[in-house]
């Protein structure tokens, strides 16, 4: 059933969200209010390894106001085995238990929770607490450890390892004529959303609590509470309406959740937790890696030989995994592949999912080095990348659901003026400064997962969607808004989506980019249901202008169910709730991967980005003037919110490639950049033109709604285009991620 009038989908829409946040009345985590509420602040440890030896505790409990100090040796109950505290997007190993004992495993391990009538007096006692420890060897520097990486043993579920070789990659890469093996390096990242992590836990008594969580999964933090603590899940309500960002770091459940229920069950009282900023800083983090990348072509640039192979650091606790060298063996043709990814412990927290895991660090990579091959060839860097198009990924020998890259190479091109490069290395200048332009191509999942909606049409015709996926700030409220809204032909006004809250219809983490294609096309079902319902009501009743049609003959839309070939014919939604004596109709809708999907087919979307940078070139100063980001994503939803997404994954790629990078004193095992003065991310000021391209593309397999997801193709490929940018500019070949003023006058 389609709907006649003008379609909601595909309309630039503002935020439904929007006026809410604006005014200050969309309410996160930690502003919740609750009565008689106690606020938590946590303390860290000081020392990277060891143990605690003593820990003095009398000056902070004489701080007025305190009502308890949670340390390893009066922690509340909690389960024992390694699987209670595995969330569903946990990687192998023991997952990290807060106050379990006094072993010590990274600095700024939380090692006490000061529990206060006010948050002031909760921090000023924190400061008072004094531990002693004894110390061990401690390493939280990679290149130490390259020696001692490993094979994970055990693999994380849903990313899955290097494929097996493929031809002979060693035998391809000695004999072919041009060849090329560089070393790269992208350091440690760190999650700076706006809202920091807190948790409003309220005690509700008889077992029952309401948790307000800062988190990417309502459902998968009320399972790790449950578990964790033994609680019936009937009893744990976890919220989680506005998330002020994430960007993966809260797709696992995080230190202050644990906190906060643990103290509100000891104190059957109401508690609040919020992490510091720089506590935010201990909570995971992308991978620090080195990679070395090998290419070797034919003289005409088409690829011979891949080899690509990592070393990414994880912690001592657990094996966290990304797909980081899979890209190379899919994103262009070549017969000779072989690929590596390895794994080496270091005394940090574990590492966590940051935007565009594994591929905005692996990709990166690739095209830098794919980029080298192109000027040892002497071949343009965009049409060595053309040369190089595959039309399956040759790592599965599966289909794709649909490529329009060669538009986005096309679109992108002319929009950016490529055609006017000149190849030379410094053959471009304004002045002082240097012009270099660089290209990428992108590359990420699109991913169809399970999940369940509800869709409730009242006689009134006004429609309420549910399901408990997460807005991160992506635009969910406002894509569920459009797809009901659509699915009736009624305005947005007379539509409530409800999201959000682990009681709502079963949803998937929101991650990976899959929420618009997972729990919008669970939305588009549930409609569907309803309106089947609809017209079996309307089939029934007397004189039924539709009794002789069939549900593919009829539409909905204005508040009435009419046949498509004359719409005169029809019938009132309350006519027909009337007779059924009915106030409304409820149906519920799930989707998921078919078979022949996950067996036949595999789903990406693609992109090019375009960079152009200007290089001072007497400072070093790099500044990104123009990039142009052109994706392929099957059906746009919303071009308003999708711009968006590109928009801030184009951001944070820049971030990427000129700024972000967590320094540890490595002597101390302490990051030391830990607040946003000292951990550079982009400004205002670093950003100037960003132009984003939706190229057109039908895709009738990757999920009911035709789309792809977008929340993280932008970032991906983006560092290496200003990368790539930088040394046609100055012809510098920096290979150290994040490209800073040092290491380009170094160069």
């Amino acid at each position: 059933m389609s709907v006649t009038e003008a379609s909601h989908i595909g309309r630039p829409t503002n935020r439904v969200d929007g006026p809410l946040k604006v005014t200050g009345q969309a309410r996160y985590a930690a502003e919740y209010p609750a009565p008689d509420l106690l606020y938590g602040y946590l303390v860290g440890s000081t020392i990277a390894a060891g143990r605690i030896t003593a820990i003095h505790l009398d000056l902070a409990r004489s701080v007025p106001g305190v009502v308890e100090i949670f340390t390893h040796e009066n922690r509340g109950k909690a389960a024992w085995l390694d699987r209670s505290w595995r969330d569903e997007v946990a990687p192998p190993g023991h997952p990290f238990r807060p106050l379990h004992s006094e072993r010590i495993l990274f600095d700024g391990q939380p090692i006490a929770l000061v529990v206060a009538e006010t948050y002031e007096a909760a921090r000023d006692a924190a400061s008072l607490i004094h531990a002693e420890y004894e110390t061990a060897e401690h390493c939280t520097e990679l290149e130490r450890k390259r020696s001692e990486a490993y094979v994970p043993p055990e693999k994380r579920s849903g990313i899955p390892p290097p494929p097996d070789p493929r031809g002979d990659a060693e035998q391809a890469f000695e004999e072919a004529p041009v060849k090329i093996s560089r070393d790269y390096r992208v350091n440690a990242e760190h999650h700076n959303p706006m809202e920091m992590f807190g948790t409003t836990c309220v005690f509700e008594g008889e077992g029952r609590l309401t948790i307000y969580d800062k988190t990417q999964g309502s459902q998968n933090a009320q399972g790790y509470v449950t578990s964790v603590f033994g609680l019936k899940s009937k009893n744990v309500r976890v919220v989680n309406h506005y998330v002020g960002g994430a960007f993966g770091s809260g797709l696992r459940p995080q230190h202050q959740l644990f906190f906060a229920v643990m103290a509100a069950i000891e104190l059957e009282r109401s508690v609040r937790v919020s992490l510091t900023r720089a506590q935010m800083f201990h909570i995971g983090y992308r991978p620090d890696n080195f990679q070395t990348v090998s290419l070797a072509a034919d003289r005409e640039g088409r690829l011979q030989s891949i080899m690509h192979d990592v070393v990414a650091a994880t912690s001592r606790y657990e094996d966290h995994q990304e797909v980081v060298v899979n890209w190379s063996g899919m994103m262009y043709h070549c017969d000779n592949v072989k690929l590596s990814y390895r794994l080496a412990k270091l005394d940090t927290a574990t590492p966590c999912d940051m935007r565009a895991p594994g591929a905005a660090i692996g990709v990166t990579a690739l095209e830098c080095a794919l980029d080298e091959l192109s000027y040892e060839v002497g071949i343009d860097p965009l049409e060595i990348r053309r040369l190089n198009f595959a039309s399956k990924d040759e790592n599965t020998d599966k289909q794709f659901t649909s490529k329009a890259l060669h538009a986005c190479y096309s679109e992108g091109a002319a929009a950016f003026g490529w055609n006017e490069r000149k190849p030379e290395p410094r053959s471009m200048r304004e002045r002082q400064e240097l012009i270099g332009w660089g290209v990428s191509t992108g590359m990420w999942d699109a991913f169809l997962q399970k999940a369940e909606a509800r869709a409730k049409l009242s006689a009134d015709g006004r429609l309420e969607v549910s399901t408990a996926a997460s807005d991160i700030g992506t635009g969910t409220w406002t894509i569920l808004t459009q797809i009901g809204a659509d699915a009736f032909g009624i305005p947005l006004e007379d539509v409530t989506a409800r999201i959000g809250d682990s009681t709502l219809p079963t949803s998937p983490v929101e991650g990976g980019s899959w929420t618009a294609a997972s729990n919008g096309s669970a939305v588009q079902a549930a409609c569907e249901a309803v309106k089947q319902t609809l017209f079996k009501h309307a089939r029934k009743m007397a004189n039924s202008p539709l009794a002789a049609a069939e549900l593919e003959d009829v539409d909905v839309s204005k508040g009435r169910i009419f046949r498509r070939d004359d719409p005169g014919r029809s019938l009132t939604i309350v006519e027909v709730m009337h007779a059924a004596d009915l106030q409304a109709i409820e149906e519920t809708g799930k989707v998921g991967p078919s078979l022949l999907q996950m067996t036949k087919y595999v789903s990406y979307t693609h992109s090019a980005v375009f960079a152009e940078v200007r290089v001072d070139e007497d400072l070093g100063v790099v500044r990104v003037t123009r990039v142009v980001c052109a994706v392929a994503a099957g059906r746009i939803l919303n071009p308003k919110t999708a711009r968006s997404q590109i928009l801030g994954g184009v951001v944070m790629g820049i971030g990427m490639a000129l700024h972000e990078e967590g320094i540890t004193d490595h002597r101390l095992g302490k990051i030391m950049n830990h607040n946003l003065a000292e951990y550079h991310i982009p400004a205002h000021a670093d950003i100037e033109d960003i132009d984003v391209i939706f190229v057109d593309e039908h895709d009738d397999k990757v999920s009911p709604l035709g789309v792809k997801g977008i929340g993280e193709i932008g970032i991906v490929g983006t560092a290496a285009a200003v990368a790539n940018a930088i040394f046609h500019a100055t012809g510098k070949r920096v290979r150290d991620f994040p490209i800073t003023i040092d290491k380009l006058i170094a160069a």
